[in-house]
């Protein structure tokens, strides 16, 4: 009876499920989701074979109502050391944050369930059964996707109900023992290299090694002749390619930019900085990690719909990839993925170490801007 009168572990009502079905398809690479609830809303994370993980955080902020209730855990009196008094507390902290796994493409298809069923969306505008709306309609209101998360006791369903207009379905999703709780260790007080840049332009550079068929990814960072350089490099049965990333390039010629000779004249737009932030440990030393390609581009999603991405490596060559996105109500999430490095052979970095030449000309005149920024 006691167990009755408890209060749901969490109950969260979002204002729409698009917002929360934009996140979690950027991590859509596993068929097992790792769900962990806590007072500062839902992290859902996926792990391939221990070297990739992706999570994405759902901030309480993302919903319009955020209630969690701990569950409680019994207390048990007893003489013990202090060795036992410590694995207690532990315990105690384990079970205060809920943990299970779940189906995410079982999830993902129920966040977009009317999307899916709903024949307007094959139809153009005129065509539709309610072409015209008001100011009291739903999709104007914003009443429209709304969605209710509902999690009652541990081992219990999670409970996804969604409505839209006067339709309203309840779907409940089996929950498993989480078969992994620990993450892939990264070090953010040990960092060897952090830069910050435009999502999209990380997208575009994978996307363009990519048809090569690479099989890996090779990051290169380092300072030379004061200025930040750089690079992704991919490696295949097709050839290699490289991408650089310079901040204000300059002709080719290399000469400063001269000031305007007529000052009512607009000036000339300057090219943006590509690298927000850069920073590196050691800039007297080249850090170069190299990593599997197809796991970087299972991120390909996150980096489309980002508007910025902190890229990170600590001290061991683990890679950190924050992914800043913005959703459709003018909010701000985070979706992170991490890399586990390849062994590199010593060929290859012989072969990195020939993009002096070129690669330093067209940086001649970069701005060198430095921003120490400890998040985007």
């Amino acid at each position: 009876m006691a167990d009755e009168d408890e209060p749901p572990i969490l109950t969260a009502v979002s204002s729409s499920a698009r917002q929360l079905y934009q996140l979690l398809r950027c991590i859509n690479f596993s068929d097992k989701a790792h769900v962990q609830i806590n007072d500062d809303g839902l992290k859902f994370s996926v792990d391939e074979a221990s070297v990739m993980e992706g999570s994405a955080f759902l901030d309480k902020s993302l919903f319009t109502t955020f209630t969690f209730h701990a569950p409680s855990s019994p207390k048990h009196h007893s003489q013990n050391s202090d060795d036992e008094d410590d694995e207690d507390e532990e315990e105690d902290d384990l079970s205060s944050t809920p943990t299970f796994q779940i189906s995410l493409p079982s999830l993902l298809e129920t966040l977009q369930i009317f999307g899916l069923t709903d024949p307007n969306n094959n139809r153009p505008p005129w065509a539709r059964d309610n072409p015209t709306s008001t100011v009291f309609s739903n999709n104007v209101l914003g009443m429209n996707n709304m969605c209710r998360i509902s999690y009652d006791t541990a081992g219990s369903p999670l409970s996804i109900i969604l409505t839209e207009a006067t339709i309203r379905t309840t779907c409940n999703l089996s929950t498993y023992e989480a078969a992994f709780s620990e993450e892939i260790p990264f070090n953010r007080q040990s960092l060897a290299f952090k830069t910050i840049m435009r999502g999209s332009w990380l997208f575009d550079a994978v996307s363009e090694l990519a048809s090569t068929s690479p099989e890996s990814l090779t990051l290169v960072a380092r300072m030379s002749h004061g200025k930040p350089y750089f690079a992704l490099s991919s490696s295949g049965d097709l050839g290699s390619a490289r991408v650089e990333f310079n901040n204000n390039l300059t002709g080719r010629s290399g000469a400063p930019t001269l000031p305007p000779t007529n000052p009512n004249t607009d000036d000339p737009p300057t090219q943006p900085n590509l690298l927000e932030t850069f920073q590196l440990s050691d800039p007297d030393t080249t850090l170069r990690s190299t990593y599997k390609f197809s796991q970087i581009q299972k991120a390909a999603r996150a980096m489309s719909q980002a508007t910025k991405v902190s890229i990170r490596a600590d001290t061991q060559g683990v890679l950190s990839l924050q992914f800043m996105i913005e959703v459709e109500t003018g909010k701000v999430s985070f979706v992170d993925f991490r890399f586990v490095p390849l062994v590199e052979d010593d060929g290859e970095e012989a072969d990195e170490t020939m993009v002096d030449g070129e690669g330093d000309e067209t940086m001649a005149h970069s701005s060198g801007q430095e921003e120490d920024e400890d998040e985007m």
